[in-house]
């Protein structure tokens, strides 16, 4: 059946950005831009907004989105998945982050599209080539792919290691994921990975229980939302492509 889902998870509590969803750019809330641009994803079947909070499903019912009640306590975006798989039944789910108004849906449709080509693929994401600068970013995660564009592993250091700087090309991990439901089904047995821990990159604990990462190289993406300043460079690249 292949039935693939999108569920971005909207969190309202932001340290940097409190009630991040619903600041507006544009004229509209974030959370609307997000959800639509993945109506725009070819092959979806549904798109729901995963929140913790009242204020965010209200305004996400108010623009005609369907949103579903999650805990607060989730330690990870994954974690939060899990518990919309006991509510929304698919057999492929998407995770998009609530915080990418500038997401192109065919990216997007790349996962779709090479979950349902490759029914042995357990999970899928996304990366894009960066510069050797920004590879020495920890907060930009990096990911090295094998022949079949596996991931062999991703990290906050600048990986492969440029001791040969000349042949080193670097890939920025970009946080979309594609499961299948039989992977979410099992997450929570699977323990957390020393890597993991060290890192601070949930992928690994997949990774570490020997469940196979496809990363689907795309073009550079839009900055997403994480600080004042990422807001501010966003409302301008949109207000561009609104006059455009």
């Amino acid at each position: 059946m292949n039935k693939a889902v999108i569920v971005i998870p909207a969190r309202f509590g932001s340290s940097r950005l409190p009630g991040k969803p619903l600041l507006d750019i544009a004229g509209k809330p974030m959370i609307q831009h997000v959800y639509e641009r993945a109506l725009q994803v070819p092959g979806i079947d549904e798109v729901w907004v995963a929140t913790d909070d009242e204020r965010v499903e209200a305004v996400v019912q108010a623009f005609g989105g369907k949103a579903v009640m999650t805990r607060n306590d989730h330690e990870s975006g994954t974690d939060r998945l899990v518990e919309v798989m006991q509510k929304v039944d698919a057999d492929i789910y998407i995770n998009l982050q609530g915080d990418e108004p500038l997401i192109r849906p065919l990216d997007v449709a790349h996962l779709v599209n090479g979950m349902r080509e490759d029914p042995t693929l357990p999970v899928a994401t996304l990366c894009h080539a960066i510069s050797a600068d920004e590879a020495l970013e920890p907060s930009c995660v990096k990911v090295v792919l094998n022949t079949r564009r596996d991931a062999l592993y991703f990290s906050r250091s600048p990986i492969p290691y440029p001791r040969h700087a000349e042949q080193a090309r670097y890939l920025k991990h970009v946080g979309v994921y594609a499961y299948r439901r039989d992977v979410l089904q099992n997450y929570s047995q699977l323990p957390e990975a020393m890597s993991e821990q060290a890192e601070s990159l949930e992928q690994l604990r997949l990774m570490n229980a020997g469940i196979g990462i496809r990363a689907f190289e795309v073009e550079p993406t839009g900055p997403g939302v994480d600080t004042p300043a990422c807001l501010e460079k966003v409302r301008v690249l949109m207000a561009q492509e609104e006059s455009e």
